[in-house]
């Protein structure tokens, strides 16, 4: 077991373990220049101003443990940004088995759903609207049988959604807002209510939305990462203190899983939005067990019973 790292927080020193990561790796890069005709590792390199992963996704692993450790972070969840690139968190994981746990994204459609291909993921990330389907579909219920066999959690993007990184690569975004409303995953939430759903970005847009699934579904979990710039779609007077404030009248303070969404480096931890969300759950009167479960605990609790662990 590593040695428990602890970050200053308006509660005194408190356990941090971030629900959402992006884990950037070489492959991850190798897979989006063979998506665009003439993009290759060299342009992808001059185009982001960003430090290039290492080959080794132990290796990024390391840089991001070192990271952590600067903020005072004792984990993380990593996720595997584009299918096929579950290895490389696996890596991650295995370099540093106490302090990472595994997400990957996943998408159903095309190819039959292999379990074996998400051998070592925890998590498994859906993103509808990127891939074109509905959370109707019969596509989606293989994973969620995954998922429930396993004891394990499905992360579902739901509203709004840009990706930087292809966009600074002038990759063509086909995103299908039809297919982001969380109301969507209402019927498989009931199917399957001993699956955790995490539901990132507060809904990212569909606020009122998520509220209302995670009313009716308590199985359901919101991901608080980011800027949570998806405010400026709602009321003008919507700040992060409200949000969190709805958040905890509705779902609860045991349903809310802290996250930066962090991505690169040398940006490297986004320790910004910790403050901001720490400094408006403790004005809100959140107290020491309630910040403890939001920052780390109920994460946590959602991967202690994976069979991955």
């Amino acid at each position: 077991m590593s040695e428990v790292i602890a970050r200053q927080s308006p509660w005194g020193p408190i356990l941090v373990v971030d629900a959402h990561v992006h884990f950037f790796s070489h492959r991850f890069f190798e897979i989006l220049a063979a998506q665009k005709p003439g993009l290759t590792l060299d342009a992808i390199h001059q185009k982001l101003d960003w430090q290039f992963p290492p080959p080794d996704p132990a290796e990024l692993a390391n840089v991001w443990a070192r990271d952590l450790d600067r903020h005072g972070v004792h984990g993380a969840a990593l996720i595997a940004s584009v299918p096929g690139d579950e290895a490389s968190v696996v890596a991650a994981a295995h370099a540093h088995p106490d302090r990472f746990s595994t997400f990957a994204m996943v998408n159903p459609q095309g190819q039959a759903f292999h379990p074996e291909a998400l051998a070592g993921i925890q998590v498994a990330c859906l993103f509808p609207a990127m891939h074109g389907y509905s959370m109707h579909e019969d596509v989606v219920k293989p994973v969620f049988e995954w998922a429930a066999q396993g004891k394990r959690a499905v992360f579902v993007h739901c509203g709004a959604l840009r990706v930087g990184v292809r966009e600074k690569l002038g990759m063509q975004a086909t995103f299908d807002l039809r297919y982001s409303n969380p109301v969507d995953l209402h019927g498989v939430a009931l199917r399957f209510p001993h699956v955790p759903i995490i539901i990132p970005h507060f809904g990212a847009g569909f606020f009122r939305e998520t509220l209302m699934l995670a009313d009716l579904c308590p199985n359901v979990f919101l991901d608080t990462s980011s800027s949570n710039g998806w405010m400026r779609y709602q009321d003008p007077q919507l700040d992060l203190r409200q949000v969190f404030r709805r958040a905890l009248d509705v779902a609860g303070p045991k349903r809310l899983l802290f996250g930066t969404d962090s991505s690169f480096f040398p940006r490297g931890w986004h320790y910004q939005v910790f403050e901001d969300q720490a400094t408006a759950l403790y004005e809100l009167g959140v107290n020491a067990a309630e910040a403890r479960g939001i920052f780390s605990e109920n994460l946590l609790r959602i991967l202690a019973h994976s069979a991955n662990i």
